[in-house]
């Protein structure tokens, strides 16, 4: 009898029925086809919406669904896009100083931020350094009696030009194509601004120079490379729709800065 009495129990709440609880919500908690949500080509970060790497298009602004701003704030969001191989690196440094095709369809794959970090923060050091250096060659050449001192002033300022034009003017154009309709990637952006950067560095060193000619044909012909490296990667964001004015706009505050690094740090 007492083995009847076994028999009988119920076993819906058996252990065999709860590995197919657990294996439905596992399903639906990474996406379909077990995979994590994470995306190399989303950013800011979705939430709720799985995409399989290399599907988002720079161009049509596919990657930008199911934004969540959180992500934005957190560091944990930026951990991927450090990692980037050297070569990966060195390759897309010689793209921005020869702009042979859309730097894009080359960052498409996977954007990084650790070359545009690593570019103004090489920037910053170089002006303030390069900068100091250049008001002593020209002291020394006008009035070699006269005393100088560094300007610790020099990193602030650069520090601040710098980041500030490599974060805010991306982050700008990014929210004026969203105005108008596009949907452009805003990591896309930051890492394209922070490769055309690149050029200055030679630059600079190149500026000590205590020839004002020769300095104002280095800083324009640096000035003008990367704003057309800017400007012409900037257009495939702006095809067909009328927005010549934005990369006029790109071009012209490429090309302001490399005066400002000349009036400034090199007067």
């Amino acid at each position: 009898m007492e083995e009847d009495g076994y028999g009988t129990l119920p076993t819906s709440h058996l252990l065999g029925s709860v590995p197919a609880v657990i294996s439905e919500e596992k399903k639906s908690s990474l996406g379909e086809g077990g995979a994590s949500p994470s995306n190399l080509n989303v950013f800011p970060p979705s939430v709720g919406v799985y995409q399989a790497p290399g599907s988002g298009n720079p161009l049509d602004g596919n990657d930008q669904s199911g934004t969540d701003w959180k992500g934005f704030f957190s560091i944990s969001s930026y951990s991927p896009f450090f990692n980037v191989d050297t070569d990966v690196v060195v390759d897309r440094l010689m793209s921005s100083f020869y702009p042979r095709s859309n730097f894009f369809s080359k960052i498409d794959a996977n954007p990084d931020l650790y070359g545009p970090l690593w570019i103004s923060t090489t920037l910053v050091f170089m002006l303030a350094a390069f900068g100091n250096t250049a008001t002593y060659v020209m002291q020394i050449k006008s009035d070699p009696t006269k005393a100088w001192n560094f300007d610790v002033g020099y990193v602030n300022w650069a520090a601040c030009v710098i980041y500030g034009y490599t974060i805010l003017v991306p982050l700008a154009f990014y929210f004026l194509l969203q105005y108008f309709g596009s949907h452009p990637s805003l990591v896309r952006f930051w890492c394209m601004w922070g490769y055309s950067l690149f050029i200055f560095i030679p630059s600079s060193l190149l500026l000590i120079i205590p020839v004002e000619i020769l300095r104002w044909i280095i800083v324009l012909l640096a000035g003008g490379a990367s704003s057309w490296f800017v400007s012409s990667n900037f257009k495939y964001y702006v095809e067909g729709i009328d927005m010549a004015a934005l990369v006029v706009s790109a071009l012209l505050l490429q090309f302001a800065l490399s005066i400002f690094i000349k009036v400034f740090f090199f007067a």
